[in-house]
């Protein structure tokens, strides 16, 4: 394992995905595995990459009203306790992969969020603990069908369409994830900013939480919330999710093929 920062990109070859590694601007193979041991490997050359999610999680354990600017947006009283829905791993796309708005369904939304990469078999694990269970962080885009958010009495189909769980680009190692700006744009215009100090609950009591419900597996992710600022998207769109010292998140929104 590389001890210094670095950023985990998964890409695809020839003979399949690959993982390499970034840092300080030089990429280099991932030699190892991922949820293990794993090094720097041989050079590796980032122009043509075409990069894909940076995991494949079993589960996305998305987590409601985390920003207190947001609970106030939709006109919500703050959680006593984290409200947490799952988003399917058939949801999950890649930067640069396109957001496929579904017939019929109303606003679609886009909801800038950071999201906890776990590293290896987490259950019932301690807040203090947590940090011996995160991969790293990424972004994500919880992308949602607001009115039937608003319709259905839980979330799934709301935040279950294909496409709407962009991830990547990257898993940022070695990255706190204590104060971290997490921004959405809309057609190079900012619309969410906010930072993860405002979070109500934070990186470790989320692992906590999480993992007294339901086993976490390596790959999985946590997606910590969204701040206000959360908005329609349109056919034609291009949005993206920016996390400094994290990454850049971007895929362009398209409209179903009919049939």
């Amino acid at each position: 394992m590389i001890e210094r920062a670095h950023h985990i990109y998964r890409v695809a070859q020839d003979g399949g995905p690959a993982h390499v590694l970034e840092s300080g601007g030089e990429w280099r193979a991932l030699d190892g595995e991922l949820f293990g041991g794993y090094a720097a490997g041989a050079p590796v050359d980032p122009a043509g990459l075409r990069l894909l999610a940076p995991v494949e999680p079993s589960k996305i354990v998305a987590v409601g009203l985390n920003y207190r600017d947001h609970a106030a947006e939709m006109k919500k009283p703050l959680p006593a306790e984290p409200l947490i829905f799952l988003k399917p791993s058939s949801a999950v796309v890649g930067p640069g992969a396109a957001i496929t708005l579904p017939p019929g369904v109303g606003r679609v939304d886009y909801e800038a969020e950071l999201g906890i990469v776990i590293g290896r078999r987490a259950s019932r694990v301690a807040a203090s603990a947590a940090p011996a269970y995160i991969l790293g962080l990424t972004c994500v885009n919880d992308v949602t069908a607001r009115e039937l958010q608003k319709r259905d009495v839980q979330y799934t189909r709301a935040k279950g369409f294909d496409t709407f769980a962009p991830l990547g680009p990257a898993v940022a190692v070695g990255v706190g994830g204590g104060a971290l700006d997490v921004q959405a744009w809309l057609n190079g215009e900012r619309r969410q900013s906010s930072n993860t100090r405002e979070l109500i609950f934070d990186i470790g009591y989320l692992v906590e939480f999480v993992t007294s419900v339901m086993t976490l597996l390596p790959g999985d992710v946590i997606s910590t919330g969204t701040p206000s600022g959360v908005g329609p998207l349109a056919a034609g769109d291009r949005i993206a999710v920016r996390i400094p010292g994290v990454g850049e998140l971007v895929n362009e929104v398209v409209a179903a093929h009919p049939g």
